[in-house]
């Protein structure tokens, strides 16, 4: 009862949600806040889904604020679990921020195209001359309009197996456009369930920023190893926390 519930408050929500976005995109196409506003929106469903998220910012000292203001383009990497990061990860997208998505997004109904006039940005992953060509023109847009651009650099859904293994294109971005590295990560989504009444807590944590000022296209694979290790460890931490806050008596 509670599934059908659920999915039929969820679908009206996201009907009227994509209703909105439309209007957003067509009055205002390929705007730098477009992606910030569409995720405030998702990222509201969580309670209606029973997820209570902790959206929280980490400096470098590990003090924690709730919001940082935008200085400078950065490469925000975020860890890709399952349909439920669009309102989980969507807590911690900052403005003057868009995503990197597969090309073919762009041949999904509707959704493809709200895509596209968000200001996101599409890439065809098999044609490397073509996606070359992609990252160029994202790294001096970057450059010129202060854009930070948020990618999942496992390229796929990872569906519980922990962090896969990154790729190295939004690393050889970072380092071209001389832009600071923020890992963004989510705890464990594995336990939400559409027929589960509470859906316990995920953290989505923004790590301090990772400069790439003085790394060099040669150290790209070090980099990304030094990244992977770094979020790897802290997803474990959080994993923890959440699993510990969850275990307490509500």
């Amino acid at each position: 009862m509670l599934l059908i519930a659920r999915s039929i408050i969820l679908a009206v929500l996201l009907t009227l949600a994509f209703f909105f976005v439309i209007i957003l995109c067509l009055v205002r196409p390929m705007h730098r806040d477009n992606v910030h506003v569409i995720a405030k929106i998702f990222s509201s469903v969580a309670p209606v889904l029973g997820i209570k998220v902790i959206t929280r910012t980490a400096k470098a000292d590990g003090d924690t604020v709730v919001e940082e203001t935008v200085k400078e383009p950065k490469i925000y990497l975020a860890n890709h679990q399952n349909n439920f990061d669009l309102f989980t990860h969507t807590s911690a997208v900052p403005e003057a921020t868009v995503s990197l998505g597969k090309k073919s997004l762009a041949w999904m109904p509707l959704f493809g195209q709200i895509y596209w006039l968000s200001g996101n940005i599409l890439i065809d992953r098999k044609n490397r001359h073509s996606a070359f060509d992609t990252m160029a023109k994202t790294v001096k847009k970057m450059k010129e309009s202060f854009l930070s651009v948020w990618i999942f650099p496992e390229g796929t859904r990872s569906r519980g197996r922990g962090l896969l293994p990154f790729k190295v294109g939004a690393f050889h971005t970072a380092i071209a456009a001389k832009a600071s590295i923020v890992p963004v990560l989510a705890s464990c989504q594995n336990h939400i369930k559409l027929n589960k009444w509470n859906n316990g807590v995920v953290i989505v944590e923004m790590m301090a920023p990772m400069s790439t000022a003085n790394v060099e296209k040669a150290d790209v694979k070090k980099l990304c190893a030094k990244v992977h290790d770094v979020m790897s460890k802290r997803l474990a931490e959080l994993n923890l926390e959440a699993s510990t806050l969850m275990a307490k008596p509500q």
